[in-house]
């Protein structure tokens, strides 16, 4: 401990110990905040994106399903599948107040909306108790916001699909009521999805007694893939079956891609604080020298003496790991609280929703990569002590003391 304490001569060699202290600490603690903000990340848009959307999507031919009530029977048999259910689904171009903007709707079914619990739980204003009829939608509220509607308001779709006359296709185009708006947390359903009944979404894209597709939901996410092939088998191969992992394979490649590459660079902050503490080390045993040497002449082995410089290397290293390890967790449970601190306080939109999908800074912390990342800044920082350590015991004591 007392070399560890700063004199008037050796004071530099204490302000490169300090520095390899809060390096460490600096490492240990961002890549745990970074881990926990990319784990963040994929959880919640794979909760937002599961839960807007079926884990299994079964297409008919030309994207339309006839008898779908008796093929939506079926599939529920299978082990393992929770609920199946019907949908359409059409691009269209909504306006109101003479702002334009692209959707997605998807025709559904009353209780089968209300079974969402994502949109379900999520209604900013209006009801799904008015979600019946021929003229009702319920839209997102980034969307509602866009356009300067409210629940109420009347909304004009227009498809692309239109009617052939003898003038050539005339987009079809009719009016709905706003009767609620949802807003789920994630910026592309929030600004670009409605929601239609499906008597309504049958006449409108012109599906009489067929759907487009099918939304099956699994117990596990990840027995999609073999799921599929049975769903497949159960229909005698007469519709293609998509699975959430084929549809959103590149958008979840690239997050752990990122995700792999910024560990690898914030472990170089944790390696060159190791570094600073052979360096202050080495200058600590040259220091030393004659210490070293009249405690070798007391009787000191040459392992008290490694053991020595190797406690004080290793303190420096375990402080600064412990402190990033409490800093890390405590900046990763209050990430939204310090974001919006920092918001207010500069005036300035740090996690833009349009940028980043997803309207709060989410964090999740993983105990197991905690650990590890833990393990990793002890493992260096005593590997960092092992040279100097070595150097200080091999010293020569009549070579320390003559020099001196």
């Amino acid at each position: 401990m007392r070399y560890l304490r700063a004199r008037r001569q050796e004071g530099f060699i204490s302000v490169i110990a300090w520095f390899s202290l809060l390096g460490i600490a600096l490492g240990v603690a961002t890549l745990i905040i970074v881990m926990a903000v990319m784990n963040g990340f994929r959880q919640e848009l794979l909760t937002r994106i599961l839960g807007i959307n079926g884990h299994l999507s079964v297409y008919g031919q030309n994207n339309k399903l006839a008898d779908f009530d008796t093929i939506a029977k079926k599939l529920r048999t299978v082990h393992g599948v929770v609920a199946v259910t019907p949908l359409i689904e059409g691009q269209v171009m909504a306006t109101a107040r003479g702002v334009a903007q692209g959707a997605v709707v998807r025709g559904i079914r009353g209780k089968d909306l209300k079974s969402r619990k994502i949109i379900a739980d999520n209604i900013v204003s209006g009801s799904l108790d008015s979600f019946k009829g021929q003229g009702n939608i319920i839209i997102g509220a980034r969307l509602a916001e866009k356009m300067g509607v409210g629940v109420g308001d009347k909304v004009t779709l227009i498809s692309p699909k239109g009617n052939a006359t003898a003038f050539g296709t005339v987009p079809r185009m009719r009016a709905y009521r706003v009767s609620a708006t949802f807003k789920i947390g994630m910026y592309e359903y929030d600004s670009s999805f409605i929601f239609m009944p499906m008597d309504a979404a049958q006449i409108y894209f012109k599906l009489p007694q067929q759907v487009s597709n099918l939304e099956v939901f699994i117990t596990n996410p990840d027995d999609a893939p073999r799921i599929g092939v049975i769903l497949s088998k159960q229909l005698g191969g007469l519709a293609r079956i998509h699975d959430w992992q084929r549809v959103n394979a590149s958008f979840f490649n690239a997050i752990q891609v990122e995700r792999n590459v910024m560990f690898l660079i914030l472990t170089l902050i944790i390696l060159v604080a190791a570094f600073n503490i052979i360096s202050s080390l080495i200058m600590l045993v040259k220091d030393k020298g004659r210490d070293i040497a009249i405690l070798r002449t007391m009787g000191a082995t040459r392992g008290q003496i490694m053991r020595i410089f190797f406690i004080a290397g290793a303190s420096v290293g375990t402080i600064g790991t412990m402190a990033g390890f409490g800093l890390g967790l405590a900046f990763a449970q209050n990430i939204e609280t310090i974001r919006q601190w920092i918001q207010g306080l500069t005036g300035t939109e740090l996690f833009a929703a349009e940028i980043y999908f997803l309207s709060q800074l989410p964090a999740v912390v993983d105990p197991s990569e905690v650990v590890s990342v833990v393990l990793m800044g002890l493992g260096l920082s005593f590997l960092a002590t092992l040279y100097p350590s070595w150097r200080a015991a091999r010293l020569d004591p009549a070579e320390a003391l003559r020099y001196e």
